[in-house]
């Protein structure tokens, strides 16, 4: 069976360590709602999905990708 993971903590962390705070209000979402994003809860839509890509000036498939459930989480944001 396949999860969807990501690298969103990563990424924030990357971009001059930025909060969920500021990741929710460049998006348009609560800070509640990348929580659930970052830790799996919640799977995002195509266009938010795409909005975090771009705030990152990513690629959607460099943040969000499919392992099979037990695999180690991907820890760069490529």
């Amino acid at each position: 069976m396949k999860k969807l993971e990501n690298n969103i903590r990563r990424c924030r962390f990357d971009k001059d360590e930025m909060t969920q705070q500021a990741l929710a209000e460049a998006v348009g979402v609560t800070r509640q709602t990348i929580f659930s994003v970052e830790k799996g809860k919640f799977v995002p839509s195509t266009v938010l999905a795409l909005k975090i890509a771009r705030v990152f000036e990513k690629r959607v498939e460099d943040i969000f990708f499919l392992v099979d459930e037990g695999n180690a989480r991907q820890l760069s944001c490529l």
